[in-house]
């Protein structure tokens, strides 16, 4: 076993010379057994080696059982160590920390299991960062790994979910992840280790529980090795991947930042083969929610066909409070933001005006024959203008254009629909003087060599 776990180490670059590893401890034979070998191996490697064990506090005195288990195991089994060149290596640290995980998990509405997972890498990070560890190691192994992917397997996975545990992310590293249970049972008798048994691993209510005790005695029959050779297969799956990925990556990089979230040309998605086309999607959904989060094949086929789809403005609501919507060409990735509000009232002439999500800017200016633009345009001096949102039925002529509803503009324009609602219009005497994105109207147009009004309109910093 030792030389299994130092050839995956050395494969994987998982421990570099002079790293120092924070060991998860929970009592169990596989965290037992990492833990030893890793206190055997570190002369060897290079590596300076500390402990930690967390108590769930979900299993009363059994749990504290197991933290003085552990912290009796690290002191006796894991002290100073004399090396072959007559150096001595410190004792092992042991650093313990607990938490009241059924109540947290009512308090935060979420299962006992997700409950205790989140606070137990919570405290083991704070703990690494803490003692300066650049790893943290668990005991996940070959079977786990087995475990994990026909688990994701029954449920419905791709590429990436049986593509099982890695053996490095986000800082974690699993030096038994070659290592099969049996191996690690072999381990621990031939060493003489005492280890601890949680009663809750025999208890079949949990999937992962059933598919260990009664789905992979049945494969180890048919095909002795199954483990092995599954954990071999993950291996390639995540190596294909990992190149699938970066091409993904390469297409994301296209997206631009867009009224706090991202665009990108639909058709760059769409055009893509699929299996690239849904990794880049759910690159961008992580560059939005600030992480790279799961999100379910559902959710990423119903983006897919927004892209390949032709609706101008259709919709798709995500998680997150996420909305992802067509505007014409472009896909959006937008924040869930709610009503945004929205009050009529007077542009002060000249002055500052924020109205939902524009802010106005109004200047007396004198017309030299300037370029009208959408967003930045100068109106004759007329005595008062109000803002408000377009109504049914407002009509708008463009200098030299005929006349037609303000709806159809906005369309022709292709405005996104999401903004046309909130899009200011001007309006002086109950006629639309000029509207943000369309620009002036003909007969309010200012006249080269007298006094206008100057309006440039951008988006609100909030």
């Amino acid at each position: 076993m030792w030389k299994t776990v130092e050839d995956f180490i050395r494969e994987q670059d998982l421990i570099p010379a002079g790293s120092k590893v924070l060991c998860a401890v929970s009592g169990g034979a596989d965290s037992i057994a990492m833990l030893h070998v890793l206190y055997q191996l570190r002369a060897k490697l290079g590596f300076t080696l500390v402990s930690a064990h967390y108590n769930h506090r979900l299993r009363g005195e059994e749990s504290d059982r197991d933290q003085r288990f552990v912290e009796q195991f690290v002191e006796l089994c894991c002290g100073a160590q004399h090396t072959a060149s007559r150096g001595v290596l410190p004792a092992v640290a042991l650093y313990t920390g607990s938490g009241d995980v059924a109540a947290e998990a009512r308090l935060r509405g979420l299962g006992v299991e997700e409950t205790a997972r989140e606070m137990r890498y919570a405290f083991l990070r704070s703990t690494a960062q803490r003692v300066g560890a650049d790893w943290i190691a668990t005991a996940h192994t070959a079977n786990d790994n087995v475990e994990t992917i026909l688990f994701h397997l029954a449920r419905g996975s791709g590429l990436r979910g049986l593509g099982g545990i890695p053996p490095r992310r986000d800082g974690v590293i699993r030096p038994l992840l070659t290592t099969t249970r049996q191996q690690v049972e072999d381990y621990l008798s031939r060493q003489s280790l005492p280890h601890m048994e949680d009663s809750s691993n025999q208890d079949d209510g949990y999937t992962r529980n059933r598919i260990r005790h009664q789905v992979l005695p049945v494969l180890e029959d048919i095909a002795p090795g199954f483990a092995v050779r599954l954990a071999d297969t993950a291996a390639r799956l995540r190596a294909d991947e990992v190149c699938l990925t970066q091409l993904a990556q390469e297409l994301a990089e296209q997206a631009t930042p867009w009224e706090g979230g991202l665009a990108i040309d639909a058709e760059v998605i769409a055009a893509a083969p699929s299996p690239i086309a849904v990794r880049t999607l759910r690159l961008l959904l992580g560059r939005l929610w600030g992480g790279d989060q799961n999100c379910s094949a559902v959710h990423l086929n119903a983006l897919l066909r927004l892209c390949q789809g032709t609706a101008p403005s259709a919709q798709v609501y995500l998680p997150h409070s996420t909305n992802a919507q067509r505007a014409y060409e472009k896909l959006l990735l937008l924040p869930r933001l709610g009503p945004i509000p929205w009050e009529v009232g007077p542009l002060p002439l000249p002055g500052v005006l924020d109205c939902g999500p524009w802010h106005v800017v109004c200047t007396r200016e004198e017309y030299h024959g300037q370029t009208q633009g959408p967003w930045d345009f100068w109106l004759c001096a007329v005595p008062a203008l109000e803002v408000r949102p377009r109504r049914t039925g407002d009509r708008f002529t463009p200098p030299g254009r005929l006349g037609k509803t303000v709806k159809k503009w906005l369309i022709e324009e292709k405005i996104p629909r999401f903004q046309r609602d909130v899009l200011p219009v001007f309006d002086c005497g109950g006629q639309a003087a000029a509207v943000a994105g369309l620009g002036p109207d003909r007969a309010f147009a200012a006249e080269e060599g007298l006094e206008a009004w100057h309006i440039v309109i951008a988006p609100s910093e909030g």
